[in-house]
């Protein structure tokens, strides 16, 4: 089929094309009616626009940044990677793409980071913390026109454009699925480690985890959640704890980062065969363990996938065009030895 035209678009829509390009560069007020008639005729005929063409004719040169955690994370390091590869690809695309680290974990050290951005950039994408004072940050860079994307972890109650990342209630269900299985005819007790639960995507994993493991497997003893803060010395130390006070300890659930401390934590204490083990993100630390036998289930989400997501989310926003939604799907991977890629 030949690609749709603005014309096209227009004739959909029952307007004229000067209406159409109103509405996708929002250069003066449309009626919401024609808005949402426009975009539903965009959506229909798939139409896109030659944004580089639109942006090189009007010398428009775009400003992004993305605020990930400082720290030791493994997966946090893939996005990092993919966030620095992504910018020296869409250079030639005059899109400027920064990348800080700040503290996550602190609602006023985030808040103060997204305050102190406000005027650079066109858009944002952050892990974020939700909290009262984030969330607030990101409003006021949203009343500004900044474009907000939150990334892995998500602050709903906020004005934010769109998240990008998995389901993480359907990641939590689907490890205590498999851990269940796992552990079938067995009796004894799971332990689950999660970095912060100030951390949306880390509760909702905890909160689809414990939903299933309480109704379906009775048999099974969910332990209370331990935090490590997704520093993986500290993780480590909290694992050790776990295994020492429970000896009958059969199953354990990482819903964050941290994954070298419990896989030394397990070997140091010779039951790395013993106790079932679901992990998330692949990196180079979890595929080495998971084909030693240590981890026996590794959730992940492609990191690559997720930046050009919130870069193509960020572009759609700052150039007023409509987002494809399934492109945008971020899919929930299991990984075993078996298929490791």
């Amino acid at each position: 089929m030949a690609r749709a035209t603005i014309e096209d678009v227009a004739d959909a829509a029952g307007v004229s094309v000067a209406t159409v390009d109103r509405v996708l560069n929002g250069r003066a007020a449309v009626r919401p009616k024609t808005v949402e008639r426009v975009e539903k005729a965009i959506r229909l005929l798939n139409y896109q626009s030659d944004r580089l063409a639109a942006r090189l004719a009007r010398s428009k040169e775009y400003r992004f940044c993305f605020i990930l955690p400082e720290g030791s994370n493994a997966y946090m390091t893939l996005l990092a990677d993919a966030v620095r590869e992504e910018a020296l690809r869409m250079a030639q695309e005059k899109v400027v793409i920064d990348l800080r680290h700040t503290d996550v974990f602190s609602a006023d050290v985030l808040g103060q980071t997204l305050d102190k951005i406000s005027g650079l950039y066109d858009g944002v994408a952050a892990v974020a913390l939700d909290h009262p004072r984030v969330r607030e940050s990101i409003n006021a860079l949203c009343e500004r026109g900044v474009a907000v994307v939150t990334l892995v972890s998500d602050v709903p109650g906020s004005r934010r454009t769109h998240y990008v990342g998995i389901d993480n209630a359907a990641a939590g269900r689907t490890a205590a699925t498999l851990m269940g299985r796992y552990l079938a005819g067995r009796r004894g007790k799971v332990g689950l480690i999660a970095g912060s639960l100030s951390l949306r995507d880390h509760v909702e994993r905890q909160f689809g985890f414990e939903q299933v493991m309480l109704h379906e497997y009775p048999g099974l003893t969910l332990l209370p959640v331990r935090e490590g803060r997704d520093d993986w010395q500290i993780v480590q130390g909290v694992a050790a704890q776990l295994l020492h006070d429970h000896p009958d300890l059969i199953g354990l659930y990482n819903v964050g980062a941290g994954t070298r401390g419990i896989v030394g934590a397990l070997e140091a204490a010779g039951r790395q065969r013993q106790v079932v083990y679901i992990a998330h993100e692949l990196t180079d630390e979890s595929r080495r363990a998971l084909i030693d036998g240590t981890i026996d289930i590794v959730i992940n989400q492609d990191a690559g996938h997720e930046v050009r997501s919130a870069i193509r989310v960020l572009m759609s926003r700052t150039d007023r065009s409509p987002i494809v939604e399934a492109m945008e799907r971020i899919r929930i991977d299991i990984y075993v030895r078996d298929n490791i890629p």
